[in-house]
């Protein structure tokens, strides 16, 4: 979309709404545009739709009305709707870019490709970066195989887009039976990284199967994924080896293909452009082809990222349950019922998944962390314990669910087993700071190796010196271990770090205390009160207890707790 258009649909226009409409309606108008705008800006596509659907009902010739409402539709995954908004604008005369997208989309559908044609060449754009692979594509479709290869060399033209164009070429060969073509621009050198992808790479093992060349395929998996490869792949993999011919069915239309077009657009956009933006170009994908799975998961990600976790959870769903990446899905669409509140319902997913996919790390990994989450660390251990055990040998990505099962371990107050999985962590990732730090963190709260525990976590503070919980925990063993002077500087340092963080400033307050500045101690207590149950903020902390030490001060708490008092450790003045 351009800057012009995207400008347009943000620009103000309720002063032009307001004086278009009659008096009598002016409200209404306002109220639903206000509630539609703020819809959009919170990225609620189905909010947006309804209250961008009633605005124009009171003012049905705003162009600006018709193309956000139509924007909207397209991202909730509604054509026919957005389609017909397009229409209204394009009868008014207007060059609209997501009403030209709409209408291509509708036409790609109906297979209408001459129509697709004359659009391209009238100069109604869907988008510089498509038209092109859509004329070529909607020649194909027209039967002109010429044609169409002939469009996708003038689309290797362009600056930045001929590896696109290498791609869609050697897609509409295989799709048309002429395997052989499509390989020799695959194996030509710097011929672009979408053969590279998981769906570029799929496409490719197909056109090396039809060719009698299985074992050129089972050396691409091997040389791509090595050996740890998901479900689908190794299920290919294991076919390929066998002798195996794969159907190509990665394109089997010119539909396919503009679909496949818009796909590959959004993976480009994906990490350079706005979310809502990308998700225009991959829903376009999933009209066009239901089953295009590399889009819905794409959809579903895109969705959470902007916060529509209902929308992503219903997204993630529609990928068939026989898919290879049917795991992948349930996974983010546990994520997306997480996050939105749901949390029965999510651990009701991985639970099922479990049970059919049991054997992937993956699973077991999410289960146990949602399990750690909810504090059930039985449930959580059991699973880190199974996920463990799908390894036949040690492998590298085993030392996150050392760690992980470490720290339900320590919560469950088995500190002895806790420390052997945090130190079986270290073995595969001897610097990683999260482990540096909650081991040394925890050994100085059971006083124990002090001197290691302080080591450990000045290499996790190097390591990632721009870590408030990190630094928050140099300067807390410092004071635990009776160096309050020293401690004063890092705690200051983790409290700009993290400055809303309720531990953090008790931390800082604790820190003063013990160094005699008392009313500042005072202070930072009474801010740490202030962000309990602040948004994000950590809630590890005893709020009594602060209120306590503010009371009668932290001398008087640590007696009433039996514990020692603060005393300076002996090799600092």
């Amino acid at each position: 979309m351009s800057g012009k258009a995207i400008g347009t649909l943000r620009g103000t226009v309720m002063a032009l709404a307001l004086m278009a409409a009659g008096a009598a309606s002016a409200e209404s108008l306002s109220g639903d545009y206000l509630a539609a705008r703020q819809a959009s800006f919170a990225g609620d596509f189905k909010a947006a739709a309804r209250y961008y659907g009633e605005a124009v009902k009171h003012d049905p010739e705003n162009a600006d009305l018709l193309e956000r409402a139509a924007l909207a539709n397209i991202g909730l995954g509604d054509f026919n709707s957005a389609e017909a908004l397009a229409e209204r604008l394009t009868a008014q005369g207007h060059d609209s870019q997501v009403g030209h997208l709409a209408e291509v989309a509708v036409l790609a559908h109906e297979e209408n490709y001459a129509e697709l044609l004359s659009r391209v060449e009238e100069g109604r754009s869907a988008g510089p970066l498509v038209d092109g692979l859509i004329k070529a594509w909607a020649e194909l479709g027209r039967g002109d195989v010429t044609a169409a290869l002939s469009g996708f060399d003038e689309v290797a033209k362009e600056r930045g887009l001929a590896g696109f164009a290498a791609y869609h070429k050697a897609m509409a060969l295989a799709s048309v039976g002429d395997f052989e073509g499509a390989e020799a621009i695959f194996a030509e050198p710097g011929s672009g990284g979408m053969q590279m992808t998981r769906r570029g790479l799929m496409a490719r093992l197909e056109i090396l199967s039809q060719i009698d060349r299985q074992e050129d395929a089972v050396s691409l998996i091997d040389d791509a994924l090595g050996k740890q490869l998901d479900p689908g792949m190794a299920d290919l993999r294991a076919k390929l080896e066998a002798g195996e011919t794969l159907p190509f069915d990665v394109i089997t239309s010119a539909r396919d293909g503009i679909a496949e077009v818009f796909f590959t657009i959004a993976s480009a956009l994906a990490n350079e452009s706005a979310e809502d933006y990308t998700l225009l170009h991959v829903r376009v994908a999933e009209f066009l082809r239901p089953d295009h799975v590399g889009a819905l998961l794409m959809a579903g990600d895109l969705l959470e990222q902007m916060g529509q976790y209902e929308l992503a959870a219903a997204t993630y769903r529609r990928v068939p349950r026989d898919d290879a990446s049917f795991h992948v899905a349930e996974l983010g669409r546990s994520d997306a019922l997480r996050a939105e509140g749901k949390l029965d319902a999510a651990v009701e997913v991985l639970e099922q998944l479990a049970d059919t996919h049991g054997n992937m790390p993956a699973v077991q990994s999410a289960l146990g962390d949602l399990m750690r989450q909810l504090e059930r660390y039985d449930e959580a251990i059991a699973a880190y314990d199974r996920a463990l055990d799908t390894f036949d040998e040690p492998d590298p990505a085993q030392w996150f669910l050392y760690y992980a099962r470490g720290i339900c371990k320590e919560r469950d107050g088995d500190w002895t087993a806790a420390e052997k999985d945090f130190r079986a962590a270290l073995e595969f990732v001897p610097n990683q700071p999260q482990v540096l730090n909650y081991l040394g963190y925890s050994m100085v709260e059971h006083h124990v190796n002090l001197d290691e525990a302080l080591e450990m976590i000045e290499r996790a503070v190097d390591a990632e010196p721009q870590s408030g919980y990190i630094v928050d925990s140099l300067g807390w063993a410092l004071y635990r271990l009776g160096r309050y002077d020293e401690a004063v500087g890092h705690m200051e340092r983790a409290a700009e770090l993290m400055a809303v963080d309720p531990v953090v400033n008790d931390h800082l307050g604790d820190v003063y205390w013990a160094v005699g500045r008392k009313v500042e101690a005072r202070f930072q207590w009474q801010r740490a009160l202030s962000f309990v149950g602040w948004e994000d903020a950590s809630d590890d902390v005893d709020p009594e207890r602060i209120r306590r030490k503010l009371d009668v001060g932290l001398d008087a708490v640590l007696a009433d707790e039996g514990k020692p008092p603060l005393k300076v450790a002996h090799d600092v003045d």
